[in-house]
């Protein structure tokens, strides 16, 4: 794994970049100007950028809150999502009837999918696209919940397979983090979005048309945070990962205020994931 100190050390090597975006782009408060600079100056010399995110929505609202965030549109070509990904599994379940867990905000999930819902002990499935309170609600509230749909032997279909999110200074706990202790009980966890097979597909057909040709993998980078999402993602899908050692780790893996590489190699290991490149945050 090779330090950088700038995308543009190895640009050159790559027709498009599938960028994560929280953590790597904004924080859920504000963008990381540094980051939309190196993006835009990829797209600038011919490069297409890709965001991919496990964001629980379909794309359709995603650039109006990224307009109000502050990230320009000249920094990325074409937007990927886990909402998108996950649709046609839940479509596929209808009429359900389906248990939600999710905040309203995430609404636009379940539009136009013609499921019913029902309470747990009604449901044929459980989906999920986050906690039903952010910030206020921990998995182990959920302890009971998970333990009933085991008994019943539900799926549960996982809209986001963040484990956590980092917004501003803090961490948010996500729906991952519930399915993981789902399958800690047994239960049959469905997930689309990064690092499983689905969002991938749906980002390579859009670079497809983007540059009017099938993407040869060995000319995408895979950026992000996540160790168990993007770079095990990347590692799967046989492509060149750049690993963001902040975004969702903070400072964990600095040290004196600098990028410890030592630190981040630790990190990927213990997860058995693997990175070409590291940059304390994309630039």
């Amino acid at each position: 794994m090779q330090t950088l100190a700038s995308l543009d050390e190895r640009a050159d090597r790559y027709d498009a970049v599938f960028c994560d975006v929280w953590g790597v782009v904004h924080n859920g408060r504000a963008p990381f100007a540094p980051a939309l600079a190196a993006l835009q100056r990829f797209r600038a010399n011919g490069g297409k950028v890709i965001l991919l995110t496990n964001v629980p929505k379909p794309r359709a609202p995603i650039p109006g809150q990224l307009d109000r965030l502050g990230v320009p549109r000249d920094a990325w070509d074409a937007i990927v999502t886990s909402g998108d990904a996950i649709r046609a599994e839940l479509a596929a379940r209808a009429p359900g009837p389906m248990y939600k867990i999710g905040p309203d905000h995430d609404a636009v999930l379940w539009d136009g999918l013609g499921l019913a819902r029902a309470e747990l002990d009604e449901a044929a499935f459980v989906a999920i696209s986050g906690l039903n309170r952010d910030g206020e609600e921990t998995p182990e509230d959920y302890a009971d919940l998970l333990a009933r749909a085991r008994a019943r032997d539900l799926d549960l279909l996982c809209a986001n397979p963040d484990i956590v999110v980092r917004v501003g200074d803090r961490l948010y706990w996500c729906a991952g983090a519930l399915a993981r202790d789902y399958e800690a009980l047994g239960g049959r966890v469905i997930m689309a979005g990064k690092p499983h097979a689905p969002i991938y597909e749906l980002a390579f057909q859009e670079l497809a048309a983007l540059l009017g040709r099938d993407g040869d993998r060995a000319r995408v980078l895979a950026i992000g945070d996540g160790i168990g999402t993007d770079v095990r993602g990347a590692n799967d899908q046989g492509l060149d990962c750049l690993f963001i050692a902040s975004g969702m780790h903070g400072e964990a893996l600095w040290t004196d205020g600098a990028l410890d590489l030592a630190k981040a190699r630790a990190a990927l290991a213990a997860e058995g994931a693997r990175a070409a490149y590291v940059m304390a945050g994309l630039a």
